[in-house]
């Protein structure tokens, strides 16, 4: 339990960091099946693939602990 922690824990932290700049670099949250659209004046945003990598990420993070 105490590994998941530190695992989430880590993982918020990077993210924070890496997000303003590293993100749009890297181009997470516009990965291909990733959906973006606007509906009636408002953009919708559902990173499914981005999703996806992050949570292989996390798991790799984990096994590695």
């Amino acid at each position: 339990m105490l590994k998941w922690i530190v695992v989430v824990m880590l993982i918020v932290v990077l993210t924070g960091l890496i997000q303003p700049g590293t993100a749009q670099r890297l181009r997470l949250g516009h990965l291909p099946g990733d959906l973006a659209f606007r509906f009636r004046g408002k953009a919708y945003h559902f990173p499914f693939t981005t999703t996806v990598l992050l949570s292989l990420l996390a798991w790799l993070i984990l096994r590695a602990i």
